[in-house]
């Protein structure tokens, strides 16, 4: 895996609003990539709107996630956070892979930024290291990539593209 996030994207002057999914489950860590991406967010885009919704597990974040996407106060972008550790069985990849093609689609149909910082690690210090951490820190880089990826709609919009 690469440790070379992209560069921060720029500050954006724009009203709208910003969905977080996060799961309830593994919350020292999720708590920690909501903090953050809300940081971030705030930071990057003062005038954006955050909205934070949580569910139980990780599971059930791409139903919030269609939710939001099919709502008639569409957010620019929606940021799914979640921690999944990996057990001694295939539960967490089934679950992980569920959730991945769950939130491409709701991506792609609706035309919104999705971005997936639903985590399936090892092991606790994969976790810390993703959550808790200032190198690697997953919340901080999915804000980053919304703050873009609504850049970059915004783009196409106003160079009638899509």
């Amino acid at each position: 895996m690469s440790k070379a996030a992209p560069e921060t994207p720029a500050s954006l002057d724009r009203a709208g609003t910003v969905n977080i999914v996060a799961s309830l489950y593994n919350s020292i860590y999720t708590d920690a990539l909501v903090e953050s991406a809300s940081e971030t967010i705030g930071r990057l885009a003062p005038d954006l709107e955050i909205k934070v919704v949580r569910v139980p597990g990780a599971f059930e974040i791409p139903v919030v996630v269609e939710a939001a996407a099919c709502s008639e106060n569409q957010p620019l972008a929606i940021i799914a956070l979640g921690v999944i550790i990996r057990g001694s069985t295939a539960h967490a990849d089934l679950i992980a892979e569920s959730i991945t093609n769950s939130l491409q689609q709701s991506s792609v149909s609706h035309l919104i930024p999705v971005i997936h910082e639903v985590l399936l690690v090892e092991n606790t210090e994969q976790a810390e290291a993703r959550a808790l951490g200032d190198e690697l820190n997953r919340g901080r880089e999915a804000a980053e990539a919304a703050i873009a990826m609504i850049d970059v709609m915004d783009s196409l919009a106003e160079n009638q593209i899509s």
